[in-house]
């Protein structure tokens, strides 16, 4: 059994795709029983989608990255839902659960008996956790919606891209599902806080409404707020910034590297650098507010000196001086940094295919609960046997007929 933080607690995980399954891993690393319902013969969406996992021999599995990537840390079981066997099977299941995670349409697991007041009344301790794209409520509820939906309506592209005027201006979406893994994270936060409130104050548990959409609108508003405080509208500033300078791309002899300088110190740093400690000292760049005032000159004197060197060479540079920089990398280079290295994200699961496998750790350092990686993402229907028997008390027959009526599958 996990010694993790969060050892003891039961999750069932009915939700696919990206923002549930993002938020139960999370709990799953925490030392959660993360029991993963899936169809029968199909599983979650993403088994579909992403590179394929190899072997021990090489050979290609039909593993996926993009599902590796969320459903580490769980158990799967799967389950016809639309069969009144199945759906009995979740209410017993759901007796002996502390938290349950859902993605279904508003409205969709009434008509199968579980919905959030039918499964609670069963365990008035469970935290229910709806996640959808628009919530259970307005007019929008019955609507769909994936990432790129959340990433327009939410404000996301107004932000993002090159400013009007500038070539390929327009706007554009973040390079990853940034809405989807937003909500993933309010989710835990959620379920982590009904948990605390369930288990300190009240003695229940609760239900959860947690929208995509407003997910989104939430995690935008040190932008949004200039809106609702002075009526200014967030421009798309591409790699630049509204706030600060020098902040943005800048090519060197070799390459581009980031500069993100955030205070007047900072900027004096960089002007040693840069062999320009005079223009710590020019009346126009001595404040943050004055560099960006008058960043349409500060701007091309940075990328004319910066222009002459290589990355080599100013990267250390940058570094000993203690100026906010990086080079711009793809994901080899990522993973082959010496930060990244020492700070060991990259953990070695081992996996009943592959032999082992590695995953992108969590990021959570615990002092006395460390993230324990001992559950690789499982295949479809891994642990159906298994669960029944440890969760439910079955024996042998009783899963044998239940294989047979397709019920589940092993």
């Amino acid at each position: 059994m996990s010694k993790g933080i969060l050892s003891g607690i039961r999750v069932l995980d009915l939700s696919r795709v990206l923002t549930g399954p993002w938020a139960t891993q999370i709990l799953g690393d925490f030392g959660a029983d993360v029991i993963k319902v899936e169809r029968p013969g199909v599983g979650d969406d993403l088994r579909e989608q992403g590179a394929r996992l190899k072997d021990s021999q090489g050979h290609e599995t039909n593993e996926r990255s993009t599902f590796l990537s969320t459903n580490r840390a769980k158990r799967s079981i799967t389950i016809d839902i639309a069969k009144p066997a199945g759906q009995e099977l979740i209410r017993q299941l759901v007796a002996q659960c502390d938290v349950l995670v859902e993605n279904f349409k508003g409205g969709d697991l009434v008509r199968y008996g579980l919905d959030q007041a039918s499964l609670r009344a069963i365990n008035p301790r469970l935290i229910y956790c709806s996640i959808t794209g628009f919530g259970q409520t307005g007019p929008y509820s019955q609507m769909p919606g994936y990432d790129l939906i959340f990433q327009a309506m939410g404000g996301v592209m107004a932000l993002t891209g090159a400013p009007e005027g500038q070539p390929g201006a327009g706007p554009q979406r973040a390079g990853y599902p940034i809405s989807d893994l937003t909500s993933g994270f309010y989710a835990t936060i959620g379920i982590l806080a009904a948990l605390h409130h369930r288990d300190t104050v009240s003695g229940v548990g609760q239900y959860i409404d947690l929208s995509l959409l407003d997910a989104q609108v939430a995690a935008t508003s040190t932008m949004s707020m200039s809106y609702l405080v002075a009526g200014q509208l967030p421009v798309r500033v591409g790699l630049g910034s509204q706030l600060t300078a020098p902040y943005g791309d800048f090519d060197c002899a070799d390459g581009k590297i980031m500069i993100a300088v955030g205070n007047d110190k900072q900027f004096v740093q960089l002007c040693h650098v840069l062999g320009r400690p005079d223009m710590a000292l020019d009346e126009r760049f001595t404040t943050t507010s004055l560099r960006v005032q008058h960043k349409e000159i500060l701007l091309p004197i940075v990328a004319s000196i910066l222009a002459q060197q290589s990355i080599g060479h100013w990267m250390p540079l940058m570094r000993k001086a203690v100026v906010p920089s990086a080079p711009i990398y793809d994901f080899k280079q990522v993973f082959e940094d010496p930060q990244i290295k020492h700070r060991e994200l990259v953990k070695t699961i081992e996996h009943p295919l592959a032999g082992s496998m590695s995953v992108v750790g969590n990021p959570l350092n615990f002092s006395e609960t460390p993230v324990e990686y001992k559950r690789a993402p499982p295949l479809l229907g891994q642990h159906t046997d298994e669960i029944l028997r440890e969760v439910l008390g079955m024996d042998g027959p009783e899963i044998a007929q239940l294989a047979e009526e397709k019920v589940t599958t092993s």
